[in-house]
């Protein structure tokens, strides 16, 4: 499989099933690479990337990420290989640890300690795995073990809500030979008070996240950045926002940091699905 350069991620769950398909065909027009998604309170991921494989002829779907306490090891082994006898090689399985309370609160499972479970799944998968070119398992990664181990045991990694410098991190850690897609939310607005009001709202439900938390604070922001819905300077980080050329210079610094493909998240106001598709035909010959 090859993974071209430029991808959308999205949050699938707002949309229905009509929604679904009329979206995976226009990130597919517009040419994009890939389209990746997540797995939350709703679609189930395996599910869902049936669905879309379905809807789409050419477009490699990517969950971003399917948690490894959705289903065991052995069944995310059969499902990567399935999807992608099924649909011609076209699907990677993104997989994560996800949050404790999408595990115990959720799920009723235990969250285990989250490098120590990755490597337990990651070696379930390989040691069925059938011989030949690696299968297209990647890893979202944050901290610096976390990507070591991807890059051990996987094709690569899938940061969510990082920086260029982090970008520039993890391809040191990962090398040249593995794949790094990361993901980066934009929207095309020019006002710097609407722009940071749609950031805000959309990074509102990490902000609460300890993954996410730590991995800004090694980043460099500080606690009072992260507090009261996020500084200006940490939304800027986390939200390219200006006209198209702006945010494809920003896309641009993840891929001079080592980006072998990069994601991006249209942000915008809810149900706006118009100024979604506006923002991914303006920013596809990135």
């Amino acid at each position: 499989m090859k993974l071209g350069r430029l991808g959308v991620w999205y949050s699938t769950d707002k949309l229905d099933g009509s929604q679904l398909r009329d979206f995976v065909r226009t990130v597919e027009n517009n040419g994009y690479a890939a389209l990746w998604y997540p797995e939350s309170r709703g679609y189930e991921s395996m599910s869902l990337a049936t669905y879309l494989l379905s809807c789409s002829e050419k477009l490699i779907i990517g969950s971003s990420i399917a948690n490894i306490y959705a289903r065991d090891s052995y069944t995310a082994l059969r499902a990567v290989i399935s999807l992608n006898a099924l649909y011609g090689g076209r699907f990677i399985l993104g997989l994560g640890v996800s949050h404790i309370p999408m595990v115990e609160g959720l799920r009723g499972h235990r969250y285990d300690k989250p490098l120590a479970a990755m490597g337990a799944y990651l070696d379930g998968i390989n040691k069925s795995a059938p011989s030949g070119e690696p299968l297209p398992v990647m890893v979202a990664a944050l901290g610096p073990k976390m990507l070591a181990l991807s890059a051990a045991k996987s094709r690569g990694a899938v940061p969510y809500n990082v920086t260029p410098q982090h970008t520039r991190e993890a391809a040191a850690v990962l090398g040249p030979s593995k794949w790094l897609a990361v993901e980066q939310k934009v929207t095309i607005e020019t006002d710097p008070a609407k722009a940071r009001a749609l950031g805000r709202k959309e990074l509102s439900r990490y902000m609460v996240l300890p993954n996410y938390r730590n991995n800004w604070l090694r980043l460099g922001f500080t606690e009072a950045e992260l507090a009261d819905g996020g500084s200006d300077r940490f939304i800027d980080a986390m939200v390219l926002w200006g006209d198209a050329d702006t945010i494809k210079r920003g896309l641009h610094a993840h891929f001079e940091a080592g980006a072998t493909h990069v994601c991006l998240q249209p942000v915008h106001a809810d149900g706006d699905f118009a100024a979604r598709d506006r923002m991914l035909a303006a920013l596809a010959d990135t």
